[in-house]
């Protein structure tokens, strides 16, 4: 069995090191490819618990929350639509991403309002570089199912209306003619 020499600067440990390293920027770098939102938060004593409630709340958004260390995440943007949210990435970050481009902003400031440990740094959509306002203001915004639930009730409202209104004049000539029946029948009782 041959055992494995360690050369100084050139130990096992790095290697792996590396080779981990490379493989977490290429998962966050296809991940980023695929979002259209991508939200900084700085987490500042945010307990585990904590933690926990906030990536549940993110989850059921439909996004994703992750934490990452700052200069692997800024490798990992070079290439994408997101490259220049890199500045924003100090301290103890973290990033909610999105394929709908409203949740992961609403998710994040939800949560925020009730935490103060959490604040909104920025971020971006579809490239465009937003400030933490800006990002609050996306999450004001409905998201893409309220807007398309929004949009089947317009578009089934006229059709009830129209439903209704042809169904009107069917409904009128019954009650007329409901109103001669009695009308004819009360008479020739009279008589």
């Amino acid at each position: 069995m041959q055992s494995i020499r360690r050369q100084p600067g050139h130990c096992l440990e790095t290697i792996v090191d590396r080779t981990e390293k490379a493989e977490a920027i290429a998962s966050l770098n296809k991940g980023f490819g695929a979002v259209e939102l991508l939200v900084v938060t700085r987490q500042s004593g945010l307990t585990v618990a904590e933690v926990s409630a906030l990536r549940a709340q993110v989850r059921e958004a439909g996004a994703s929350y992750k934490v990452s260390k700052n200069r692997l995440t800024r490798l990992a943007l070079e290439g994408t639509a997101f490259k220049d949210i890199g500045p924003m990435l100090t301290g103890p970050t973290a990033i909610a991403s999105s394929k709908d481009p409203v949740a992961a902003a609403k998710a994040v400031v939800t949560y925020a309002k009730g935490n103060e440990k959490l604040t909104i740094v920025g971020g971006a959509l579809k490239g465009q570089v937003l400030d933490a306002e800006g990002v609050k203001q996306l999450a004001s915004l409905p998201s893409l199912d309220e807007l398309r639930g929004k949009i089947i009730g317009l578009i089934q409202a006229p059709a009830t209306k129209i439903a209704g209104v042809l169904q009107a004049p069917g409904g009128q000539l019954a009650r007329v003619f409901s109103a001669y029946g009695s009308k004819d029948s009360s008479g020739s009782q009279a008589a």
